[in-house]
């Protein structure tokens, strides 16, 4: 079976971005880089492509040029065991970014993440359909997700 490799198109930032997502995530590292030839639409010696790996994941980030941006329609979810997790991807992702709703921000490149913490799967399908709900009207209301806060929400104590 082919492998999916996710390919982010950055202007020129293909690069710092990639250093900066390993230095995020553990068990990441970059593996490639490959640079622009004479015969490119950019200088010779400019960085093409950075291949790199999230925990595992491989990721390409290509410096294609400014007419192609990140939006909403395409966002990576971090699914994380705890609040401390949620707390540390929240804060180094979102430094330089733009901060959302509900678990969502955006990175100071532009490209969208979700921080959510696995007990919100949990919440949302719990059989009894109003704790799932007032699980999920908290969550509506925040920004970087509580687990604490949705926990008590839940249990009708918020």
């Amino acid at each position: 079976m082919p492998r999916i490799t996710p390919s982010l198109w950055f202007d020129l930032q293909s690069e710092e971005a990639a250093k900066f997502y390993v230095s995020v995530f553990p068990n990441s590292e970059i593996t490639n880089v490959t640079y622009y030839g004479e015969g490119g639409p950019r200088p010779a010696g400019t960085v093409l492509t950075v291949e790199f790996s999230l925990d595992g994941r491989a990721f390409t980030a290509l410096n294609g040029g400014p007419e192609f941006t990140f939006d909403e329609a395409v966002s990576f979810q971090i699914d994380c065991a705890d609040q401390a997790e949620v707390d540390h991807y929240w804060t180094k992702l979102s430094a330089g970014g733009q901060e959302g709703p509900c678990g969502w921000l955006k990175d100071k490149y532009g490209l969208s993440w979700q921080v959510v913490p696995t007990a919100l799967g949990e919440l949302l399908a719990d059989p009894d359909a109003e704790r799932a709900q007032r699980a999920m009207r908290a969550m509506l209301g925040m920004g970087k997700l509580d687990v604490a806060a949705l926990r008590a929400a839940a249990d009708g104590k918020a």
